[in-house]
């Protein structure tokens, strides 16, 4: 039997990414989709991380509806469980699985989504066959990702081009593609199938408070994150310049004019 494909999850788990992690809601992160979504349906949601997004959705499809949060590992799925447990969810069950090779049954659920998933996984047509195959016919496959090349910013400081630049290359070197938003329909369209509607969402962080919460998190990241072990551990950076592109950060978010736009590719695919 010939091994899955597989990508490392280049952000990790640190304090720092999960400060961004658990700030997501559906309406910031799914708003394409919950007009689709209503009570009774069953919902697999792909790559749940800290289950933010997941509880929000199994809200959705309450009371006769159920959610299944899927990681590849326990550990990842053990942020999920405790975000449940605060939130006293209880139409919600996880399961660990691999996106390329799903632990279920063909034709398993009314929704399969992935929410800045597929910039991660090895093979993404592949992982979105696997979408396909565990949907309900007629059922809807929701993906949503960011596209790191499209990121806007003002004011243009330097250190930050290096941070994307640093960043594109630590994603590409574990195997992601971090430019995904724009490659969604095609790799919807090579996975077979037929029926995609393509949209794009937009985050933006332009107030005092955004900006220094984004700012902020990612001084620390850039600093403290499996990103930041790896750029240094490969020699694509040194440790001073992750601290300079850090105080780069914020500067950028200490600016009164300082303006961040996040672009997103979506697809809302028929099964």
């Amino acid at each position: 039997m010939s091994e899955q494909p597989r990508a490392v999850y280049t952000h990790g788990h640190h304090e720092s990414v999960l400060r961004s992690h658990r700030r997501r809601t559906a309406e910031d992160s799914a708003a394409y989709l919950l007009p689709h979504l209503k009570p009774g349906l069953s919902l697999l949601d792909i790559g749940c991380g800290p289950g933010t997004v997941t509880m929000d959705l199994a809200t959705r499809v309450a009371p006769d509806g159920s959610v299944t949060a899927v990681e590849p590992t326990d550990g990842a799925l053990n942020l999920a469980r405790e975000e449940a447990q605060r939130r006293n969810a209880t139409n919600v069950s996880f399961v660990t699985s691999d996106v390329h090779a799903l632990d279920f049954p063909d034709d398993s659920f009314d929704v399969v989504h992935a929410h800045q998933v597929l910039q991660h996984v090895a093979d993404p047509v592949q992982a979105l066959r696997e979408m396909r195959r565990v949907c309900l016919p007629g059922g809807v496959v929701a993906v949503r990702d960011a596209d790191y090349a499209g990121f806007v910013w003002f004011p243009r400081i330097p250190l930050l081009d290096r941070w994307l630049e640093l960043y594109e290359m630590a994603a590409r070197e574990n195997g992601g593609e971090p430019d995904a938003g724009r490659r969604l329909l095609s790799w919807a369209r090579q996975a077979g199938f037929g029926d995609i509607t393509p949209t794009a969402g937009m985050w933006c962080y332009a107030t005092p408070e955004t900006r220094d919460w984004w700012g902020g998190m990612w001084a620390d990241r850039i600093l403290q994150s499996d990103l930041a072990r790896q750029l240094v551990h490969t020699g694509l950076a040194n440790s001073d310049e992750l601290q300079a592109i850090s105080e780069a950060w914020r500067e950028w978010a200490a600016t009164p004019d300082g303006w961040l736009g996040i672009p997103h590719g979506e697809i809302l695919c028929r099964a």
